[in-house]
């Protein structure tokens, strides 16, 4: 049955990249997984390869949207165990060129976005035994970057949001964390320069690219009971990239 056993469990952004290999290991390991993500065609081959994966079409960065899905997944599941707030998109740019809706849009859909999941699945998590939240971030989200305010701005405000929310429901058993990867080969990597990504490559000390099984690892250990006593934390997996 394996470790998820009976476990349910709401991924956003998981039809590719990170929140793929998360749904991919989840799923190994018995959890019931419903993905919440708006390409809707990737989400049907999702389902196709996952069996028994569910996938909802959902824009997150609309409440009402995310409170509909929610009440499905609990609808036809009777629990609800884990959320992890995944999706995730840029929009790049110097702050001075930076149009307005570029910052509203990456603000709305991964800072806003994980507020509107926390807020709908909180009140069925807090019927449940040793349920737990993780949302992913990022190095940037530590460190800024240039070019990249809206996207550090909200990575960092992740951060903040998921340490606020571990203490309100620490008492109630509820565990919060947060991942902040750092240089991990996904789609997006692939569109870089080689002279960007030797640029990165020479500041790591491991000197390599992360994978996207490394990221779902860290995210598996901190949904599952072997991290009990661990809450409010931010678990850098970034190849020893920092300042």
């Amino acid at each position: 049955m394996g470790e998820f056993g009976n476990r349910v469990a709401v991924v956003t952004g998981g039809a590719r990249g990170i929140g793929k290999a998360i749904v991919r290991l989840l799923h190994q390991n018995g959890c019931a997984v419903t993905v919440l993500d708006s390409d809707k065609q990737t989400g049907k081959v999702l389902e196709k390869e996952f069996d028994g994966c569910r996938f909802l079409a959902a824009d997150i960065s609309d409440f009402a949207q995310v409170q509909k899905a929610v009440r499905a997944v609990y609808e036809k599941n009777g629990r609800l165990d884990f959320l992890v707030n995944n999706a995730g998109i840029t929009g790049d740019g110097l702050i001075v060129r930076m149009r307005e809706e570029d910052w509203d849009r990456v603000l709305a859909v991964n800072l806003k976005g994980a507020y509107n999941c926390i807020h709908a699945c909180l009140r069925y998590m807090l019927k449940c035994e040793n349920a737990a939240i993780v949302s992913i971030s990022s190095v940037v989200g530590e460190t800024g970057n240039a070019g990249q305010a809206n996207y550090a701005a909200s990575k960092a405000g992740l951060i903040g949001l998921s340490r606020s929310v571990a203490k309100e429901v620490g008492g109630r058993g509820i565990r919060v964390n947060v991942v902040a990867p750092g240089f991990i080969h996904t789609e997006m990597t692939d569109d870089l320069s080689d002279e960007i990504r030797a640029s990165y490559l020479a500041r790591l000390p491991m000197k390599r690219e992360g994978t996207v099984e490394e990221i779902a690892a860290v995210v598996s250990f901190l949904l599952s009971e072997r991290s009990s006593y661990i809450t409010g934390q931010v678990i850098g997996v970034n190849g020893g990239l920092y300042p």
